[in-house]
């Protein structure tokens, strides 16, 4: 067994931490919105994790029915769009609005991708797209009111860098973006639109220069990245490629984008352990870990860091029935939450201070967030497959430290909040009964168990065991008289 020491002065100056990963988290496809299992999912985690956006495909596409042809004239209708958004407003969710695919009666191409055959041409006359866009955000401004529209996001197409999903150029894009963006702002100009959306950080000084050159608004910049992208060499599988990345790479890049995007807010629209739909890691504690340490990275680089995606009811390739098939989603196909699901749990918990903490190690890192009268210590000890990584015993000193009323400790490792462990206990089955269900979602749960704390001369000395790849994070409670410390930088 390793060791870890950090320490955190409770009375140095804090530094805001807004949930800025609560902004958005992404779905797959608009018609799964219709699901009423897909809108239980979703509630959940606007409860109990705070999600306040939901961004998806395919919005545009013919299977939602926005704008078909039917005997050689354009049929509008907003009816599907407006269910879903309907219910998104009734459990006090917004849409973040991707615009796409291209319906078939526009499309310039018959080039499709997904299981759901998404169109993915540029349009055959941007006058036409330009007309749609317009009478579609007209409605909902007229349904909804401006004021409610006003707080939308509008992100022009998805990953239009990347061949599967934009057969035009570069330049198409920018026109695709041009005529959306005037037809939005030709309805109200303080409607929020962005772009390029791209993948592995791509086109953001190239979408920007041509924005400025044409005199065109960008209220905020999008894109995406895995820790897959660009690594490992042909061939490689997924955790052969996670094996040649490099620990904290997203929060590089992150940086990185931040200053290309020149002080525009800057929405990652995409984002997860790996790329990959049938990831086994996804539904262990290596990805609780992973996320927890990513998102606490990105702190006052982003405005919204949107998980892709919330659920495993997701469709993109086929429709699966293993009840943990190594899918995106925080939740799998019977709602049962996944360890990264309790990472964003602990997340939410969290204080809106963050303190500096001083330590450095190979695998554990650690963080300090307060609110008015508790205090959390998140712990990570996370490492890439094929990595060196081994149990560590983490000793944690608070200076300038009320005596704390209570502390407990939540954990998300291979032992505890991990319910494909327990799931692969019982065989495996693939499809689960009621009572089985019942069983794996207890598994799944976080419990707060007693934390041991010495307290001298306003200092508390905490110390605590992480296995490989887990979070634990330590809450110190005080009364209410206690709680004092260092003010907001």
């Amino acid at each position: 067994m390793g060791s870890a020491n950090f320490y955190c002065n409770l009375s140095e100056p804090t530094t805001a931490l807004p949930h800025f990963w609560e902004h958005t988290v992404g779905s797959c496809h608009a018609p799964l919105a219709l699901r009423a299992d897909w809108q239980r999912h979703l509630k959940r985690c606007h409860d109990e994790l705070g999600f306040r956006h939901v961004r998806f495909h395919g919005l545009l596409s013919d299977d939602v029915g926005t704008l078909i042809c039917h005997e050689e004239k354009f049929l509008y209708s907003f009816f599907n769009a407006d269910q879903i958004f309907d219910f998104l407003l009734s459990i006090g969710m917004k849409p973040f609005v991707e615009l796409s695919f291209m319906p078939l009666a526009l499309s310039s191409g018959g080039t499709t991708v997904f299981k759901y055959a998404a169109n993915v041409t540029p349009p055959r006359d941007y006058k036409e797209w330009t007309a749609l866009i317009r009478k579609l955000v007209s409605h909902w401004v007229g349904r909804y009111g401006v004021r409610e529209v006003r707080e939308w996001f509008f992100e022009v197409w998805n990953e239009p860098n990347l061949k599967e999903f934009w057969t035009g150029t570069q330049g198409d894009y920018f026109n695709l973006y041009r005529h959306t963006v005037h037809a939005i702002k030709g309805v109200d100009a303080s409607l929020r639109v962005g772009g390029p959306a791209t993948a592995k950080n791509e086109w953001i000084e190239e979408f920007l220069d041509f924005c400025e050159l044409n005199s065109l608004p960008v209220d905020f910049v999008t894109t995406h990245h895995y820790p897959t992208d660009a690594f490992g060499g042909e061939g490689d599988d997924t955790e052969a490629q996670l094996a040649k990345s490099r620990r904290s790479v997203l929060r590089e890049q992150t940086q990185d984008t931040h200053r290309r995007a020149g002080g525009r807010p800057l929405y990652y629209t995409e984002w997860n352990a790996s790329s990959n739909p049938r990831d086994p890691l996804h539904d262990e504690p290596y990805a609780a870990a992973f996320v927890a340490k990513t998102i606490m990275e990105a702190a006052g680089l982003v405005e919204g860091y949107s998980f892709w995606t919330f659920s495993d009811i997701f469709e993109e390739n086929y429709f699966p029935s293993v009840p943990f098939h190594g899918g995106f989603g925080l939740m799998n196909l019977h709602g049962i939450p996944k360890p990264t699901y309790r990472t964003y749990q602990l997340l939410h918990a969290l204080g809106t201070e963050q303190l500096v903490v001083d330590g450095a190690h190979e695998t554990v890192d650690g963080w300090v967030v307060r609110n008015d009268h508790s205090l959390t210590v998140l712990l990570t000890n996370h490492a890439l497959p094929r990595h060196p990584i081994r149990t560590e015993h983490v000793s944690f000193k608070l200076t300038n430290t009320p005596p704390s009323c209570s502390a407990y400790v939540q954990r998300i490792d291979m032992a505890h909040a991990n319910a494909k462990r327990v799931w692969k206990e019982m065989g495996e089955p693939e499809y689960l009964k009621a009572h089985e269900v019942e069983r794996l979602q207890e598994a799944s749960r976080m419990w707060k168990e007693p934390q041991a704390w010495e307290y001298a001369e306003r200092t508390i000395y905490l110390e605590n065991t992480l296995p490989p790849q887990s979070v634990a994070a330590i809450t110190l409670e005080f009364t209410p008289d206690q709680s004092g410390g260092g003010k907001s930088a």
